[in-house]
């Protein structure tokens, strides 16, 4: 959230970090960012922002998915590369979807971003999830061997925050009011 975070947004709301556990849903990202965001929202009287992470393989038609956690932990980064030995299609994006909810009973917003690449063999020291198979289009560099500044410009992550921060500055002011009128924050304004 670094792109908010320190921008005048950070002035207009108040931000905080929460953890819930949340059942591990099945379907497709949006299906899953939205889901969560509405069930995020039973936990806490705010507004809720959640993320959701997809590193999809085009050879395996989108695989894993929204359930790459789980292929990563079984796998590990090597077993991600191994998956497509047998394909001649090593291309695959990531995706990041922020899903926005003003509170109960209201209608998530969708944010997402993508980064198309290849899956390679593992490397990089940055041993961020699957950051060391993950070659972004463009590059010759995996997203583990990219610094960080560079990474965040072209990252699936980086992408859906651009475009949460877009609309979040777009619509501050009828957010504030919405919010401040269902008393379901406390922005500082």
């Amino acid at each position: 959230m670094s792109i908010i975070v320190g921008s005048p947004l950070e002035e207009t709301f108040d931000i905080t970090n929460k953890g819930f556990e949340l059942d591990e849903l099945q379907g497709t990202p949006e299906f899953i960012a939205t889901r969560k965001a509405k069930l995020a929202t039973e936990h806490c009287d705010t507004a809720v922002m959640i993320e959701d992470v997809s590193l999809c393989f085009n050879g395996l038609k989108g695989l894993p998915g929204p359930y790459i956690k789980d292929f990563l932990g079984k796998l590990g980064r090597q077993g991600l590369f191994d998956m497509l030995k047998g394909f001649e299609d090593k291309t695959a994006y990531a995706q990041c979807t922020f899903a926005f909810c003003q509170g109960k009973g209201h209608e998530p917003r969708l944010f997402v971003g993508k980064c198309h690449g290849t899956i390679v063999e593992p490397r990089g020291e940055n041993m961020f999830g699957w950051d060391p198979v993950f070659m972004p289009d463009g590059f010759d560099q995996t997203f583990a061997e990219i610094c960080l500044e560079e990474k965040n410009k072209v990252s699936h992550r980086g992408r859906a925050l651009a475009l949460v921060k877009e609309y979040l500055e777009s619509n501050s002011d009828d957010l504030i009011n919405s919010l401040s009128a269902s008393n379901d924050s406390q922005p500082k304004k």
